[in-house]
């Protein structure tokens, strides 16, 4: 490269061993006299009017102002580009010319088809009858090629039943199941409610008896209980009929829910001096006129006269465990009271479902407890489980369920699926009609 910043020229300078820039290097090309001649002068172009480079003879297919024997119809244009800071220095770029073909230089390729019927219109793809027997694996699914919010409205049309079909089977006899745990805080009434309204929504007849004082029952299923309202204590106390008090709950067919008011913790010590006062809750339920698929007992956290009246009023015992230490550290006391209770009061008492709940899969204390109890209780132990969910405690604050509140979310779908298992398993182990 010579001071002024321009690139030597082969064709100036008679280099033979690269005499053209890459750029221009094809097949077709081949160099003139003028790149090959030894006798070419230097770098100094003469001052006479003749062109520099002087120009081959013309030949067939070439032009001849080209010095370099292109084809006449490839005409690059030439840019000479500054680079560096000094204006002065430039390099010249020649733009690549397009590709040859087959046929002679100058001569434009006859594309066309040979036949001279003229090609159908493009129409719409039709695929071969040997493409629809394959699919590819990465086809995606339509689960996975829904979005999340399309996911989350099939799962709530699912829960909510809208059309009020039966899709959930129904017992042959009524079941009633206690939902019962010494220990607080397990999920006893969540338990309670949401499989309660998850079990009326697909077609069953359901009746949730508040047997806790504190009455979170009745405040997730918006039935009113405060002081004065006829509740579980009058049918206890005073042998009021149990549908007196029964209230059809709101918004969601087939539930009635039997409250529970403050007057409730006095009715232990009340119960003391009470004839028959471990079956009062039995013969109430027994005399109900109509008849139920379903009575749920949410019993308070405690081994009281109220949670045995409702262990002898029930066939069926339901144990929410929590996935923590605390929750199994008691889970025997329990199963010792359901065995005398069995022995002396309800001989048809057996402990039929064990629910988890509160379970959190980022922890390994969770997955140990799952399998402890999976380990000690076998098939009694629900394949659902009840995640951590925001959802289900948020609900009650506005006096509904999870199923109704977020029928999306991952916690009404847990308490779906387990309901949905408890019905199929009452349909192949059908227990004794109590009414």
């Amino acid at each position: 490269m010579h001071d002024d910043g321009r690139y030597d020229d082969p064709r100036v300078t008679g280099s033979a061993g690269d005499p053209v820039s890459r750029e221009t290097d094809y097949p077709s090309w081949q160099p003139s006299e003028a790149s090959q001649s030894p006798s070419e002068p230097g770098r100094d172009a003469p001052t006479s009017g003749a062109p520099w480079p002087p120009a081959p003879e013309s030949s067939s297919g070439q032009d001849a102002s080209d010095p370099v024997g292109r084809p006449t119809n490839a005409t690059p244009e030439a840019r000479v580009i500054p680079i560096g800071r000094n204006a002065s220095a430039s390099v010249r770029f020649e733009a690549a010319p397009p590709p040859p073909h087959q046929q002679a230089p100058g001569v434009v390729p006859d594309l066309r088809p040979a036949s001279d019927t003229p090609a159908p219109p493009a129409g719409p793809y039709e695929p071969a009858a040997t493409e629809a027997a394959y699919v590819s694996r990465e086809t995606p699914t339509r689960e996975e090629d829904d979005p999340p919010l399309a996911m989350e409205a099939m799962r709530a049309v699912q829960i909510l039943n809208p059309s009020g079909e039966v899709t959930m089977p129904r017992p042959e006899r009524t079941r009633v199941m206690c939902v019962a745990n010494q220990k607080g805080g397990v999920g006893k009434t969540t338990t309670t409610v949401n499989l309660a309204v998850a079990l009326a929504l697909h077609g069953n007849r359901v009746l949730v008896v508040d047997l806790d004082p504190q009455g979170n029952a009745s405040t997730g299923l918006n039935v009113p209980h405060h002081t004065g309202v006829p509740d579980v204590y009058d049918c206890l106390i005073n042998s009021v009929p149990l549908a007196d008090v029964a209230q059809a709950v709101e918004g969601i067919p087939n539930l009635w829910c039997v409250p529970a008011t403050i007057d409730l913790a006095g009715a232990e010590i009340e119960l003391v001096s009470v004839v028959a006062r471990e079956s009062r809750l039995d013969r109430a339920i027994a005399a109900y006129p109509g008849h139920f698929d379903y009575v749920f007992i949410d019993c308070p956290p405690s081994l009281g006269l109220l949670t045995v009246n409702a262990l002898v009023a029930a066939q069926e015992v339901l144990i929410p465990i929590q996935c923590e230490y605390y929750a199994l550290e008691g889970l025997n006391q329990l199963i010792n009271n359901i065995n005398l209770v069995r022995q002396h009061l309800n001989p048809r008492l057996e402990v039929s479902t064990i629910l988890l709940t509160m379970y959190d899969r980022r922890t390994r204390l969770a997955d140990a407890v799952e399998q402890d109890v999976r380990n000690h209780f076998g098939d009694k132990v629900l394949q659902a489980v009840i995640p951590r969910n925001v959802r289900v405690s948020e609900a009650p604050s506005y006096g509904q369920s999870v199923m109704t509140y977020d029928p999306g979310s991952r916690g009404a779908t847990s308490y779906f699926e387990a309901a949905q298992e408890i019905a199929e398993r009452g349909v192949k182990e059908p227990v004794s009609r109590n009414a």
